[in-house]
């Protein structure tokens, strides 16, 4: 029996997780890009949604922007549905729903329209109810640096938040304004969200301050910590100039490896989730 096989998800509906932290240059889109990657290479079928303004999902995956794309932020205004401005990332199972600079101006005209924390929530629930678009095993969304109206509209669609963890000193400090903010949407907003895991990255063998942070992040979220580290690592530094996800680039190197590592103890997470 193959790895995807034994880990592939029993259920039809897809498992939307919101890849999340305010602070930036956590490693939150490399992790979106390379373990939507991983999750295909096992046999998923995945889908990318690109909220942040930056597009740093989008280009990763090679996806360039184009005069009048339609984009996430034409879903959230409801100018399109997600399916239309969805696009192959040009590997197999793995899609992406790009985002333009249009989505710095998402904030204010989002405020003044009706249901503005589910527009995304909303997007998704009509492309699984399609039965011509195809079925997403996962479904990833890439937020903004930063807990704004994107971020909350990510969380309000989310079964549970994956938060990507950079390996310093003030790594718990953004973590705890994180996890508050996690239980006010859950609260108000979204009873079922939870946090699926915390990430640890650039997480450097030769350097104290990273084995002291991990120690400290594990002995407070315990078992919510992934076991699987992303290293620091050239390679996946390189690899989105070239457009691809690291494991494409450079399949072999320590950070492939450590995301293909990652989306295993995912698929494993959720399978128990769904057994309890």
């Amino acid at each position: 029996m193959s790895l995807a096989e034994k880990l592939l998800p029993q259920s039809s509906t897809p498992r939307i997780l919101a890849l999340a932290n305010q602070k930036g240059g956590v490693g939150k889109t490399t992790t979106a890009i390379n373990l939507g990657t991983a999750l295909a290479a096992v046999g998923e079928t995945v889908l990318i949604v690109d909220l942040d303004p930056q597009g740093n999902a989008s280009t990763g995956l090679g996806i360039q922007r184009r005069p009048q794309q339609r984009s996430t932020y034409h879903v959230l205004m409801g100018e399109a549905e997600l399916s239309q401005v969805i696009v192959s990332s040009g590997i197999p199972r793995l899609d992406c729903a790009p985002s333009t600079m249009d989505l710095l101006g998402a904030e204010l005209e989002l405020s003044e329209i009706s249901r503005k924390t589910y527009r995304l929530a909303d997007a998704i629930q009509k492309l699984e109810a399609d039965p011509r678009h195809k079925r997403y095993s996962y479904i990833l969304a890439d937020c903004p640096p930063s807990l704004n109206l994107l971020t909350i509209n990510a969380l309000s669609a989310a079964d549970a938040v994956l938060v990507p963890l950079q390996c310093e000193f003030f790594a718990l400090e953004g973590l705890s304004q994180l996890l508050k903010t996690v239980e006010r949407v859950k609260g108000s907003l979204n009873p079922k969200l939870a946090v699926q895991g915390v990430v640890l990255t650039m997480f450097d063998r030769r350097n104290s301050l990273s084995e002291q942070v991990a120690q400290d992040v594990r002995s407070v979220l315990g078992d919510k910590v992934y076991q699987t580290v992303i290293p620091r690592n050239v390679r996946v530094s390189e690899a989105p100039s070239y457009g691809k996800p690291v494991l494409l680039y450079d399949h072999e190197c320590a950070g492939s490896q450590a995301y293909i590592r990652l989306a295993s103890e995912i698929i494993r997470r959720e399978r128990d989730l769904r057994a309890a």
